[in-house]
Formats: structure tokens, sequence, C-alpha cells
């Protein structure tokens, strides 16, 4: 997540200056981009495990064996030749015919991968200008992508829909599934083996994320799932199989429409089910569905046009019906189909009672690039315990987010594991729980003995510039104007060096109760209290490294305008300047170092707070567990919100009014601009009218 923006950003402005030097149309042109990001990203991930491998190969008489394919495939990568390696692309002179060799470098890819066939755009290139594709060779050799992880197919996919929606170049109810929700499925539903199925599969980010939490299994995903896909998009599927390729995975994806086709007739067949459907369709023929052996709980309604009222129960239907006796799925829905009326609450009560809904989670609004609209996670498991038949856990995360930009939320790396927690609970998994808390609070104690370096780091930088400063400021009378803020700069850095001193020795204390402390529910809970007012101290320090920089900021500004010290040979300005411009690194690197301990220890008390006991219970405003009796009085709704109450409001204790004012001014300046660009294609579009 990283830099996202910004390299999101940069690949959109190169993608514009690819369409103004070409035939191509905005729906068309992002092709080959993608196609150099597939090779950017296919060159990192291959050298970033080829050492790896081949310090690992058999050898005979001193020489290793050649690498081939599989070595990487084991790894998550796709084997490249010499002259399919981003490097050797990037570095050709402009006197090579660039098209021609990143052809080359497609087609040598596509003989070591017969999936790949086709997929990759070739012939494309042939209508670019040899300085542009050098250019935006040049783009994607940035930094950042080379380091970038993750379904980056899927993110870069996602703010192109963006544009191309603002352009009208893009259907309004197909969209990428932000990756924080499809991590949050695959954490719920566990795909670990066996027939993975996504009918709607877009860009692959499903088998992506199943794949990864293979990985994290110590297991090879090819060896443990088979990856079937179906999607209606031709160009879609092409960047579906690009992405899957780069991270050593192979998937069968059929071009279909789901509501009319079943190529791989899973019926009954599927391991896993796992899809973000388009929401809301209400064009699908009733009279060419209404017999399918995919709707076992009927039609959800039909119109005047002699359509389906609407398509969200059509495509519930067919995750349920997918799956086999063991199966599980989950899936992105609109927040409408939770509580539809009608026909489509008739299906919905027909699935609630076959007992195999296992949980509900409610997601705010915003996730989608898209869309600004909310959503939910359904799912099911039709090997839901006995016990559980009758009922549903029901989650309502709503309040559960970060924000990433001005406009996206997401979840963070540790939301989606406190939500998957619960779910542990739900299935009697209380030690996968107490070890998660036990890890947070493990993080927090590492964190805090990191803090010893940054706080000393900026405290020796104030030192430093107080020094330097010393000669003008000792020529000085107290009553001068700089009188006050040298005061209290003084006061504060020895009351800093003080608590310092009191927080490293209680640092030293709570590390050495966390070695002897028992990892039970017990323990852990006597462990929070101790490492308590040592995570409030953290915030008390952070306050104090912000006030000791502005005060050190207002004397200089006082001096300089108050007192002419740039006038004075006492003042030396340059070694002055020398000592400030490093100092708001070191204020940043230590306030945010303070900040980790906080915000793990936050974490584990997030869990402990509302689970005190390490077993599932009601929590007002997050989850309930609901028997269908009360769901039947509830109109048969699977909306979280309607059983699990209101949230109490919770107060941001690290809130930051200036950080936040900076942002705002950002947010700003942002707007003006944004603003001005609107402004300046208008006219550009009355001009062309003649108006």
């Amino acid at each position: 997540m990283e830099n996202i923006e910004a390299l999101e950003k940069r690949l959109w402005s190169s993608a514009d200056n690819l369409r103004a030097n070409s035939p191509y149309a905005s729906n068309e042109y992002f092709l080959p981009v993608m196609g150099l990001i597939f090779l950017r990203h296919a060159s990192s991930r291959y050298l970033a495990v080829k050492d790896g491998i081949e310090a690992n190969l058999p050898k005979r008489d001193g020489k290793a064996r050649p690498l081939t394919r599989e070595d990487f495939s084991r790894k998550g990568a796709i084997f490249l030749r010499p002259k399919a390696q981003f490097e050797y692309l990037v570095n050709l002179p402009d006197s090579e015919n660039r098209a021609q060799a990143i052809i080359d470098a497609m087609e040598s890819i596509e003989e070591d991968y017969e999936t790949l066939r086709g997929m990759p755009p070739k012939s494309e290139y042939l209508e670019l200008d040899n300085d542009v594709l050098g250019q935006l060779l040049r783009t994607f050799d940035d930094p950042a992508l080379k380091k970038t992880s993750g379904d980056i197919f899927g993110r870069i996919y996602e703010y192109f829909l963006t544009q191309f929606a603002n352009q009208k170049a893009h259907d309004n109810g197909e969209f990428f599934t932000p990756v924080s929700l499809v991590q949050t499925i695959v954490n719920v539903i566990e795909p670990g083996h066996g027939k993975v199925l996504d009918p709607a599969c877009g860009s692959g980010g499903m088998f992506v994320q199943s794949a990864h939490f293979i990985e994290r299994m110590h297991e090879i995903p090819q060896e443990r799932v088979t990856f079937y896909g179906q999607e209606k998009n031709p160009t879609t599927i092409r960047l579906a199989k690009m992405n899957l390729a780069v991270h050593g995975l192979e998937g069968n994806i059929h071009k279909g429409i789901t509501y009319y086709e079943d190529h791989h007739e899973m019926l009954g067949k599927a391991d896993f089910v796992m899809a973000n459907p388009p929401f809301n369709v209400d064009e699908v023929d009733a009279g060419k569905v209404k017999n399918d052996p995919r709707l076992p709980f009927g039609l959800p309604g039909v119109n005047k046009k002699k359509a389906v009222s609407n398509g969200n129960y059509l495509w519930i239907s067919y995750f349920y019906s997918y799956l086999s006796k063991q199966g599980r799925s989950g899936f992105v829905m609109s927040s409408q189909a939770s509580g539809a009326g009608r026909d489509e609450a008739k299906v919905r009560r027909k699935i609630i009672e076959t007992g195999h809904v296992d949980l509900m989670i409610a997601i705010r609004s915003n996730f989608f690039y898209t869309r600004s609209v909310p959503c939910e996670l359904w799912f099911f498991d039709k090997n839901k315990p006995e016990d559980k038949r009758d009922k549903v856990l029901m989650l309502d995360a709503r309040n559960v987010y970060r924000q990433v930009t001005r406009k996206i939320y997401d979840f963070s790396p540790e939301q989606m594991k406190n939500l998957t927690s619960i779910v542990w609970l739900y299935r009697g998994q209380n030690e996968l729980f107490l070890n998660l808390v036990a890890e947070y609070m493990d993080t927090a104690v590492r964190e805090v003995g990191e803090t010893f370096k940054p706080l000393e780091g900026f405290k020796k930088g104030i030192d430093a510039l107080m020094n330097v400063m010393e000669p003008f400021l000792s020529s000085l009378s107290e009553d001068d104007a700089h009188g006050e803020t040298l005061a209290g700069l003084k006061e504060s850095q020895e009351a800093f060096g003080k608590d310092i001193e009191v927080f490293q020795d209680a640092v030293k204390s709570t590390t050495a109760a966390w070695l002897s402390a028992d990892r039970d529910n017990e323990g852990l809970r006597r462990f929070s209290e101790v490492i308590a007012p040592v995570a409030e101290k953290t915030r008390e320090l952070g306050r104090q490294t912000d006030q000791i920089y502005r005060l050190a900021l207002r004397l200089i500004e006082l001096c300089e305008k108050k007192l002419n010290a740039r006038d004075n040979d006492f003042w030396a300005k340059k070694e002055i300047n020398q000592s400030k411009r490093p100092l708001d690194g070191k204020r940043k690197s230590c306030v945010e170092q303070l900040r980790q301990v906080r915000y793990f220890y936050r974490q584990a008390r997030w869990l402990q707070d509302r689970f005190p006991d390490a077993k599932l219970c009601d929590v007002e405003g997050l989850g309930k567990l609901v028997g269908i009796d009360e769901i039947e009085k509830n109109d048969w709704s699977l909306t979280p919100g309607r059983y699990v109450g209101v949230a109490p409001e919770e107060v941001d204790e690290d809130f930051d009014f200036e950080e936040t004012m900076r942002a705002i001014h950002a947010e700003i300046n942002e707007l003006n601009a944004e603003a001005v660009e609107l402004a300046e294609r208008i006219a550009g579009n009355f001009e062309e009218l003649g108006v």
C-alpha cells in the first residue's frame, strides 16, 4: 500500500501519454500498458526468488542444472528467458525496435506457458512510436514497482476502471474487488484444497489471494488446488491469465455469461466458491434461466419485460448450488440483497432454512474505487456443524476501517485478523484467538524496545542544534523576545531526558514480565495491565517530542525575525540549517515508533475488551450469534445491523489536530487542482462545440 496513489497516478499519466500518441480509444489503450506491467512484475518476482533457487539446485561435478519453469512455479513466480526480462527491455538503445523486442518477450513466455498463448498483448505494440515505448518502459522501471507485491494487477486494473468510468468507457455494474475484501473472504472460507471456483473472476484476484493463503500454510498452491473461472469479457480474461502466470499459477478460465452458460459444469462439485458478481442486474432473460438446475430455490421475481427483476439472487443461488457437500462459499453482494422483500425474500428464506448460511459481514461504503455503495460479505458452509445449523453469525464491520485516500477505505492487516479471530471463536478455535492476542502483545513489546534509538537520536539532534545556537543565545538578555520560548524549551528538554530514563527502566521490566507471562487468557489479561502504562507513556513522549520540535523552530524564528540574528556574527546560519534540516525526520521517526507500540497494544485490547473470556459473545454494534427464530421474526433479513445494535462511539486517542489540519490543507489543494482541471476540460468542450 505504500505510495500506491503516486504509483497509480504515474501509471495513468503514462497511459494518457500512450493514448495521445496512438490510435487507441480510451477503452482499449490500457491493455498495452498492462502488458508492460505484467513484464515488470514478472521480472520482479523472477529476480526475488532466482538466487534462492540457484543456491538449492543439485550439482554434478560442481555444475548446477539449468533453471526450469517448475523451479519458479514452486516459488510462486514465472520463469523468464533473458530476452523477456524487463531489465533487458528497458536498457534497449533507441536504435532498436522496442515493439518487436516486447513481442519477442511475450512470445518467449507463451512458448514456456501454453495456457498464456494468445493472452499477452503483442500486435498492439506495433502501433506505438518507438520513443513512446521507451518512455513507458522507463516509467515502469520505477523502484516502487520493483518492490510492489500482492495483487498489483487488481489494484492497477481497479484504478484504471475508475478513470474509464469517468470517461464513460466502462459498465457501471462491474468492478474489481478490493484486496482487503478478498483477503477477508479467504480468511473465513480457508480455500486450502480441491476445486476453487469463481464464476465472475475478473482479473483473478480471488485465485491469487487463495494461493497466498496456501503459501502461508507452507504448501505449494499448484499441488493443493485447481482454479476454475468464468468471465464474460475477453480482455479481462487476458488480464486474469497474466495475473495468475506472474504468480506462478495457472487457471482454467473460460469466456462465458454465467447467467446462461456453465462451462465447468460444477454443480455440486466445488470445494470453494468465491466471487464478486455484478450487483442489481435487471436484464436477465427469465425464460432462458427458469429451468436452470443451478436455481434450486426458484426465480427471484420476473418483471413486465419478462426479465428477472434483480439478478442478485441468481448469483446467490449459483454460489450455493455449485458447492459440494463439504463446500464453503464467500462472496460480495449488494447490501440491498440481505433485506430485499417479495420474491427475493422467499428465495432468501429457503436458503436460510437449509441451515447452510454461516455468517454475514456488513461493510461500510467507499471500499470500491468505482462505487461508493456499501456491501455485505455472505458465507455458506454445507459442512456446518449440527449445533450451528439453526444459527447465523452476524458481524457489522461498518465501523471497522482505515482511510487510504480521501475517497477510499479498506481494512488494515490487523483489522482483517481481528474480524477473522471472531470467526475462530465462533468455530470454537479459541487457541487461535489467544495466539493472535499474544502476537499483538509480543509485537508491542518488540516495538517498544525499538524506541530507544529514535528517542536518543531526536534528543541528540536537539542538543546539537542548541549547541550551535548557544553563542548567539548567550549574547542575549533573558528579557529579550526569545526569553520565554528558550526557558520553555530548556524546561521541556530537561523533563524529556528524565522521562526517557524512567521509560527505559519501565520497558526493561515490562520485557522481563512478558518473557515470564503465561500465554493463556488469564496470563495475557494480567500482562495487558502491565504494559498499559508503558503504552500510555509512549503517547506522552510523542507529545513531548512534537512540543520540543515546535519550540525549537519557534526559537529560531524569533531570533531571526525579532532579534536580527542573521546580521549577527554569532549566528551560525549554515550550521543551524544543517542541524535543523534532519531534525523533522528524526521527530517523525521517533513519533511513529512510539505510535507503533500503542497501535499493537490497542489491537490486543480491542480483542480483549470485546471478548474478555476469549469466547464468542454478543458485542453491541459488532457481532451477535442469531437464531433462525429471531431471523424469521425480522422478515428473514440477513442484514447484520438489524441484530447487533449500535456501536458505542469510540474516541480516537491518537487524534493529532495539527496533522489533521495539514491533511485538510492538502485535500483542499487537491480539490482546487481538480477544479482547475475540470474547468479547462469544460472550456475545451465548449470550444469544440463552437460555443
